[in-house]
């Protein structure tokens, strides 16, 4: 894919997230002055921004993973369905939680939920750094090595586990503890999809079931 085509498609991709998570927000605030709202744009879109810029410096063809390629399995596709809807439902009742006033939540728990966020991105953009075959699919890719080093050395599936962190780090941000029960079905809905993406590995990428015994821990270690 020619560089002006990924340019162009992550610069239509950042807007249209801007604009959708403002609306979902926003509106069900029924206010501008949602200082959290903004404090999460920022935390998002401005890291998002720089690693976008340092992937298509360094590698190109994983920006084109992350930015083109669609879901094809089954039950994946299941899962991105039912994520969407939780961040859809998610936001839409921190802004109301925003306008109605049902959280009562101390400005330092804001602060420490929006470092907790940077921690599960920058442990984010560590496993793409050591993985440059992570696309947003599950498949097996040509000639796709097993990454065991650094993070996947303790987890297997780390970029789950900084999202993890980073999606339930959102609503405390947005200092709502209502939001909050919305996306605690995100645990569930990963343990889902890493169960499908096992059993796919598995049985595509040469030396997965060794790896598995060797890093007894999917997501957390010591938990599961």
């Amino acid at each position: 894919m020619r560089t002006s085509t990924l340019i162009i498609s992550g610069i239509c991709k950042l807007l249209c997230g801007i604009v959708l998570i403002g609306l979902l927000l926003f509106l069900p605030a029924g206010t501008w002055t949602y200082w959290q709202a903004w404090l999460l744009i920022g935390l998002l879109f401005f890291p998002m921004t720089c690693v976008g810029v340092w992937l298509l410096v360094t590698s190109p063809e994983l920006l084109a993973k992350r930015l083109i390629h669609k879901e094809q399995e089954k039950t994946q596709k299941h899962v991105v369905a039912l994520s969407g809807l939780m961040f859809i439902g998610g936001f839409v009742v921190c802004g109301l939680d925003r306008r109605f006033g049902w959280s009562d939540m101390p400005v330092w728990t804001v602060v420490v939920a929006a470092v907790l966020f940077l921690l599960g991105y920058a442990l984010y953009t560590e496993v793409m750094r050591e993985n440059t075959y992570l696309s947003r699919t599950i498949e097996i890719q040509d000639n796709q090595e097993l990454i065991r080093t650094g993070a996947y050395g303790i987890v297997r599936h780390p970029m789950y586990s900084a999202t993890l962190l980073m999606f339930l780090a959102t609503p405390v941000i947005l200092g709502s503890w209502w939001g909050l029960l919305v996306f605690a079905v995100y645990p569930a809905l990963i343990i889902k999809r890493i169960s499908n993406e096992e059993q796919v590995l598995a049985k595509g990428l040469k030396g997965y079931i060794d790896y598995q015994k060797e890093v007894r821990w999917r997501l957390i270690p010591w938990v599961w």
